[in-house]
């Protein structure tokens, strides 16, 4: 495992504290948390953005031609 030092402002420093506290784990493990969030955020990000490059439109609107055309459920409509 690596080992890091880190320079935070004092008033993330205390959010960061507060929220710490309130999930009940140690600031370590809410910023090793957080990381894996943003990492996996972004990882997300690049493959839909992939695949969305191999997208074929036609294809698609093939697909949305064949969806009945229907009246929304009850409660379906705003």
């Amino acid at each position: 495992m690596a080992e890091l030092s880190l320079r935070l402002p004092d008033s993330i420093h205390r959010h960061i504290k507060e929220l710490a506290r309130k999930e009940g784990v140690s600031v370590n493990q809410f910023i090793v948390s957080a990381v894996a969030e943003k990492v996996s955020a972004i990882a997300t990000e690049d493959y839909l953005l992939e695949r969305a490059q191999r997208a074929d439109k036609s294809a698609f609107q093939a697909i949305l031609a064949k969806v009945p055309k229907r009246e929304p459920m009850a409660g379906d409509k705003l």
